[in-house]
């Protein structure tokens, strides 16, 4: 079932808007959501440190693609890593396990699901963005079995933890 509706309004979220939030670490502007597009598209913009990514994960309700606007991420889909510097697009349709690090000093990526519905995991676990910048180091780990049951209910198996699979 999809969570399209014919209600999308055009828009225009200019630079230094959007909502912001603390999320895994990162910086992340939502520019398109659910309520913005009529759940046809998220767009996320993050700005996030090195060695930030997310756990080994599947997602089962939409496809997922990234835009590198500065630095490099290295991502594992499905078995594969590729390294993609800014300009690099990298696709991951649903239901293939895939993760992702920040490798250079800093990033700043478009990540973008089709359909909607991402940004409500963003908003659910991340807090309110202070300022926008990136977040402070957590001084705890994160509970991963918290992260893996709320997941669980936007859609998203968590099977691993963050950083490329050996």
């Amino acid at each position: 079932m999809s969570n399209v509706t014919t209600n999308a309004q055009p828009s225009l979220v200019g630079p230094g808007e959007g909502d912001a939030y603390w999320f895994l670490g990162a910086l992340a502007t939502i520019k398109a959501s659910t309520e913005t597009t009529g759940g046809g598209v998220a767009v996320i913009e993050h700005l996030a440190p090195q060695g930030h990514g997310s756990p080994l994960h599947v997602h089962t309700r939409e496809d997922e693609w990234f835009y590198v606007l500065e630095g490099e991420l290295t991502f594992w889909v499905d078995g594969q890593v590729s390294v993609a510097p800014a300009g690099s697009f990298v696709y991951g349709p649903k239901g293939l396990p895939h993760t992702f690090i920040v490798s250079s000093q800093v990033a700043r990526f478009l990540l973008v699901t089709e359909p909607a519905g991402f940004e409500r995991f963003t908003r659910a676990l991340g807090q309110p963005a202070e300022r926008r910048e990136i977040p402070p180091p957590a001084t705890e780990p994160p509970d991963v079995d918290g992260l893996a049951k709320l997941a669980a209910t936007f859609g998203l198996q968590i099977i691993g933890p963050p950083g490329i699979p050996a």
